[in-house]
């Protein structure tokens, strides 16, 4: 895992299906591997995309949560 304790943050509220994997891929791929990305989105398909797109690309979903409509994950770049 990363050094940083703080990971980088990417909101995506607001936004849907595809530009919340769109836009952390981008940001993943800029990434060093071993860094984490923490994702806030609202589109409910963010609980499918997310993960399947973690799981396609090989970066590690270390949590997926839900707090009212707001979903949140926490994605290790590989």
């Amino acid at each position: 895992m990363s050094d940083n304790p703080h990971p980088r943050t990417l909101d995506v509220t607001g936004l849907l299906c595809p530009l919340p994997v769109l836009k952390a891929r981008k940001l993943l791929n800029g990434m060093r591997p071993g860094e984490v990305l923490r994702i806030l989105a609202t589109d409910p398909m963010a609980a499918i995309d997310i993960p399947h797109f973690c799981q396609e690309q090989g970066h590690s979903l270390l949590s997926q949560g839900q707090e009212g409509s707001e979903f949140h994950f926490l994605v290790q770049r590989r």
